[in-house]
């Protein structure tokens, strides 16, 4: 019987069996998957391992140094990631990120004067980098030196209209040089692409203003 047959006449019990099992014999039995095993994920140490490992073999691992070096950042450990970076630096001296990221963690650390060297060695091979002059600017101003701080942040927001940090810190340092009129403009300016920033520069700009909800 095939199953155009079955299909005008009154369905019974019996017969919607028959249908079933008809249907049944003609659908192949894939073979059952077996389960997928759990991924491990590694922690923080069997990475450090890993890469480690792997400058064992090779010393000169230029991206396995590298590695080791955004690991160590990650993990806080600073004076172990500016050593990496070196390391790379002295086999790549034109890697350009190695030098910002350094600059980073001498930041960090708290080493303004060598992270403005490590910035400004990072300009010369990455000249288009904003994130890179506003984190000059802000070691800068950790120096007390707000010109440089504005002339570095001036660049990033040149290369980056829209960067929120950069235009908010420049409003903040340009309060610090007694500029308020230069600090309204950066506020102005933050009002068209970030109100909340705008709105926290506004604060420092006018601390004693309450504005009352419902205000604009």
């Amino acid at each position: 019987m095939r199953f155009t047959d079955i299909i005008g006449q009154r369905i019974t019990p019996l017969l919607l069996c028959m249908i079933i099992a008809f249907i049944s014999c003609g659908k192949k039995e894939l073979p059952s998957k077996p389960a997928a095993p759990q991924t491990n994920i590694y922690s923080s140490e069997s990475v450090f391992d890993e890469v480690k490992k792997k400058l064992q073999n090779n010393p000169n691992d230029i991206d396995a140094l590298y590695h080791l070096a955004d690991l160590y950042d990650r993990n806080a450990q600073y004076n172990e990631a500016i050593d990496a970076y070196k390391k790379v630096i002295s086999l790549k001296p034109d890697m350009g990120y190695a030098y910002f990221k350094m600059g980073t963690a001498y930041d960090r650390l708290g080493k303004a004067d060598e992270a403005v060297a490590a910035f400004k060695k990072a300009a010369k091979f990455m000249p288009d980098h904003p994130v890179l002059y506003n984190n000059m600017g802000v070691a800068y101003g950790k120096l007390g030196k707000l010109d440089e701080e504005i002339a570095a942040l001036k660049r990033a927001t040149k290369l980056r209209p829209v960067y929120s940090a950069a235009r908010y810190n420049l409003g903040i340092v340009y309060l610090k040089k007694k500029n308020k009129k230069a600090a309204m403009q950066e506020y102005e300016s933050l009002k068209k692409f970030d109100a909340g920033a705008a709105e926290s520069l506004l604060k420092e700009i006018n601390p004693s203003q309450t504005v009352k909800k419902g205000e604009k």
